[in-house]
C-alpha cells in the first residue's frame, strides 16, 4: 500500500477536483460517511447516545461538521463545538456550517477560556468525541484554547475517534506538535500517511481505517509515490515457490562469517534463522578456536574453522584465503558476533571489495566500516545493511536522537548515496533501496527488542537470497516475516518474556501459511 506525506496527499486532492472534476464537497460528504460508518460500529446501540463533537476552522473541520449532521439524523445526542468564530469558516467547511445552521443544529464557538467548565460538564456525560480540530497539514505547535482541550479529552479516558490524523501529530514524521489527541480510532482517507505510522505518532492514532472516499485511481497515479507498507499477499508473492526436483543446491549456498570469544550466539542464531528461512546449505565461517562451539550448536550447518589470531578471534591472514572461502557461496552475511579490531576492520573491507556474490552486513562489520563508510563504493555487488539506529550513528556522524526523528529520509539518504540497501531496524524498521523506493514495516513488537533478534534478521535475509530472491526483495521480505514471526511469538510467550529465539521457530510456521 502507498503512503503519502501531507502535501502529496494534498497535491492529489487538488488534481482530483481541478482536473478530474469532482466537487470537494462531494469528497468531504464521502469522509463523513465513512467516520460516521466507523462511528457506529464503535456505538452499536444509538438509544440515549451523547457524542461530543471539536471541528477545526479548516477541512478538517468541515468534515466534522458534515459528521454531526449525520449522527443528528440518526437521533444521536450531539454537542458541536467550534474552535474558531464562524465567519472565519470558508469553502466546504463554511458550506456545512450552513447546513447546519439552516437545519437548526447549534454549534457552539468555543473561543474563550471561561467555556472550559461548561465543556467538562458536557464530556463528563458523553460516550465519545469526534476529533476534527486539525488535519495532516499542522505545521507548529498546538496552543491556547486547542492545547486545553486536547488534554482535557485525552484526560477524560473517553473513546474518542479522529478524522484523518490525531490532532497534533504532524502528518509528515510523526511528531507530537506540542500535544496530540489519543484516539481509540482513526479514520484516513484515500491513502495512509506516513505520520500515522511513526513514532511517536503511532501511539496515538489507535485502530486505523483506510477509507475510499472517491478518489480515483488516475489521481494518485498522477504523482510519484515512493514509500509503501506491505502485507501478508505482497511478501507472499516474492518468495519463490519450490519445484518437485529440487535438491538442496536449488535453495543456496550461505555463508556466514561470525564469530569471537563470548559471542558464538550471533552467528548461531544467524545460521539457524537462515535454515529455518529455507536456505539450502548453510556454512559458518568461524574463528577456530571456537569451531566446536558451532559444530554442536547448529548441527545442520556446515562448520567452516577459519584462521584465529589466538585469542577466539578471525586473522589478517583469513584475507589470503577469502577467495576460496567464499567460492561457490550465493550470498555471504558477515557481521554478527564478530568484535572489531584491526585485524577485523582489513577483513570486512577486503570483502566488501572482493565479493564476487551479494552481501548482507550487519552487526560488527558495521562498525568495522564506520571508521571509513567510503570502502561501499568498492562494491561490485548487491549489498544490504542492516544498522540498528546507534550504528547508523556511527556511519553517518548524525545524532541517534536525529535519526530517529527522521528515519525515513536518513535511510534514503544512505541508501542512494553508496548504493546499497539500507535496513534501518527499530520501531517501524526502514528499508529504503538506492533507487529512493521506500517499505515501512508495520510488523513487530517491542518484545523483539532481545539479544539476537538483529541476527535473526540477518539470516532470514541472507537465506532469502540463497534462494534466488533480490537482495532488495529479499531485505523487505524478511524484515515483515522477522516482525511477523515476533508477533506471533508475543501471542504465545509474551512480550518480557520473548528471545530471539522464538522468533525463529514461529518462521516455518508462517512460511507455511505462506504457501511456502
Amino acid at each position: 500500500m502507498k503512503i503519502v506525506k501531507p502535501e502529496q496527499m494534498s497535491e492529489i486532492d487538488k488534481f482530483t477536483i481541478n482536473e478530474i472534476g469532482i466537487p470537494g464537497i462531494v469528497l468531504m460528504e464521502n469522509a463523513a460517511v465513512c467516520v460516521v460508518n466507523e462511528i457506529l460500529d464503535m456505538l452499536p446501540d444509538l438509544c440515549g447516545r451523547k457524542v461530543v463533537i471539536l471541528a477545526g476552522k479548516g477541512n478538517n473541520g468541515g468534515d466534522a461538521l458534515a459528521v454531526a449532521r449525520h449522527l443528528y439524523n440518526k437521533g444521536i445526542d450531539i454537542k458541536t463545538y467550534l474552535l474558531a468564530k464562524k465567519d472565519e469558516i470558508k469553502g466546504d467547511a463554511a458550506a456545512n456550517l450552513k447546513i447546519l445552521e439552516n437545519i437548526g443544529i447549534d454549534v457552539t464557538e468555543f473561543i474563550s477560556e471561561e467555556q472550559f467548565p461548561e465543556f467538562e460538564n458536557v464530556l463528563v456525560r458523553a460516550d465519545l468525541v469526534v476529533d476534527g480540530i486539525f488535519g495532516t497539514g499542522l505545521k507548529g505547535n498546538v496552543r491556547g484554547i486547542p492545547a486545553r482541550l486536547i488534554d482535557i479529552v485525552n484526560s477524560s479516558s473517553k473513546a474518542v475517534i479522529s478524522i484523518d490524523i490525531p490532532s497534533g501529530i504532524n502528518g509528515e514524521n510523526g511528531k507530537v506538535m506540542g500535544c496530540c489527541i489519543r484516539a481509540s480510532r482513526t479514520v484516513t482517507f484515500a491513502l495512509l500517511k506516513i505520520g500515522l505510522l511513526v513514532h511517536p505518532g503511532c501511539e496515538y492514532t489507535g485502530k486505523i481505517t483506510v477509507a475510499d472516499i472517491g478518489i480515483p485511481q488516475k489521481a494518485i497515479e498522477n504523482f510519484l509515490i515512493n514509500t509503501y507498507t506491505l502485507g501478508k499477499h505482497d511478501v507472499s508473492s516474492m518468495i519463490p515457490v519450490r519445484k518437485k526436483d529440487a535438491n538442496k543446491g536449488s535453495f543456496g549456498r550461505v555463508l556466514i562469517i561470525s564469530g569471537s570469544t563470548g559471542m558464538t550466539g550471533a552467528g548461531c542464531l544467524t545460521a539457524r534463522a537462515a535454515l529455518r528461512s529455507g536456505a539450502g546449505l548453510v556454512y559458518l565461517g568461524v574463528p577456530s578456536s571456537l569451531w566446536h562451539v558451532y559444530a554442536s550448536s547448529v548441527t545442520e550447518a556446515i562448520t567452516l574453522p577459519l584462521d584465529d589470531d589466538g585469542s577466539g578471534r578471525l586473522s589478517q591472514s583469513l584475507i589470503d584465503m577469502i577467495d576460496t572461502v567464499t567460492e561457490k557461496k550465493d550470498v555471504i552475511a558477515i557481521g554478527p558476533g564478530l568484535s572489531v579490531n584491526n585485524a577485523i576492520i582489513e577483513i570486512v573491507g577486503s570483502i566488501i571489495k572482493k565479493a564476487q556474490v551479494p552481501l548482507v552486513i550487519d552487526a560488527d562489520a558495521l562498525n568495522a566500516i564506520s571508521a571509513d563508510v567510503s570502502i561501499l563504493k568498492y562494491l561490485k555487488v548487491p549489498a544490504v545493511i542492516t544498522p540498528h539506529p546507534g550504528e547508523m550513528s556511527r556511519l553517518t556522524g548524525i545524532d541517534i536522537a536525529d535519526i530517529q526523528n527522521n528515519r525515513l529520509e536518513v535511510a534514503r539518504e544512505f541508501a542512494a548515496r553508496w548504493n546499497v540497501v539500507t535496513v534501518l531496524k527499530g520501531s517501524g524498521t526502514v528499508v529504503a533501496k538506492p533507487d529512493g523506493t521506500l517499505f515501512l514495516n508495520t510488523t513487530g513488537n517491542p518484545g523483539m527488542a532481545t539479544a539476537g533478534s538483529g541476527d535473526v534478521l540477518t539470516g532470514i535475509i541472507a537465506g532469502f537470497i540463497g534462494q534466488g530472491m533480490k537482495p532488495e526483495d529479499a531485505a523487505v521480505a524478511g524484515v515483515y516475516l522477522h516482525g511477523y514471526a515476533g508477533d506471533e511469538a508475543r501471542s504465545k510467550k509474551g512480550e518480557c518474556g520473548m528471545i530471539a529465539g522464538d522468533i525463529i521457530e514461529e518462521l516455518p510456521g508462517i512460511l507455511k501459511s505462506l504457501g511456502r
